[in-house]
């Protein structure tokens, strides 16, 4: 009976955020494709569905939603577990709705930036021209979105002790490594924590039974 209640459990906290394991079971299906995948072959068709400035500039829509759905790592558990931590919560508060508009804001514009600041870097021979077809895709600038916003959901003080850990794990890599993707990264916490208006009037925790049983949004 015990096992029937947890089972029964997991699956009402699943239904409260169909978003994010509808997401998490795409990338479920996608990451097993790569397994099946010869190493060359990944590699070419990962980066026909990046967001690098090649592809950017001949078809962003595609690339922007197709980047979203592989994972380069070939590593699904652990974004089962960061999902799970972040993106159910924040679904179940916000709604359906407003989660994704977060996740699209910060996925979006965190690669506009990112890959702009590589064009720059190309264009002042601070990188080489091969930079604009290098392998860019995943869901981590849309997690960083949506760790950031959740320190609206924190109660004070805890909040500004929450932001300033999310800066302090994002600005790190960003100094020590220098990197786009850290860019990327970096400029999706500082969009999660300006995503403030569309989380005004969710102060309070959504009851999972009414996000699992009305269409949230």
């Amino acid at each position: 009976m015990r096992i029937n209640r947890g089972v029964h459990r997991v699956w009402a906290y699943v239904r409260s955020a169909p978003g994010t394991y509808v997401w998490l079971a795409v990338l479920f299906v996608t990451t097993v494709a790569l397994h099946h995948m010869s190493p060359e072959f990944e590699e070419e068709f990962l980066r026909q569905r990046s967001t690098n400035i090649h592809e950017l500039s001949s078809d962003p829509p595609r690339v922007l939603v197709s980047s979203a759905l592989w994972i380069d790592s070939g590593h699904w558990l652990p974004y089962a577990v960061l999902y799970s931590v972040f993106h159910a919560p924040a679904e179940r508060w916000l709604g359906t709705g407003r989660w994704l508009a977060v996740c699209g804001v910060a996925h979006v514009l965190a690669t506009l930036v990112s890959e702009g600041a590589l064009l720059w870097g190309i264009r002042h021979g601070m990188a080489p021209g091969s930079a604009v077809d290098t392998l860019d895709i995943g869901v981590s600038y849309a997690l960083a979105g949506v760790v950031a916003v959740l320190v609206y959901r924190i109660p004070e003080p805890w909040r500004y002790v929450y932001g300033f850990a999310v800066l302090v794990v994002y600005a790190v890599p960003l100094v020590t490594g220098r990197t786009f993707t850290d860019l990327g990264h970096f400029s999706s916490v500082l969009i999660g924590f300006g995503c403030y208006p569309l989380v005004r009037g969710r102060e309070k925790a959504r009851n999972p039974k009414e996000t699992a049983g009305v269409p949230a949004g």
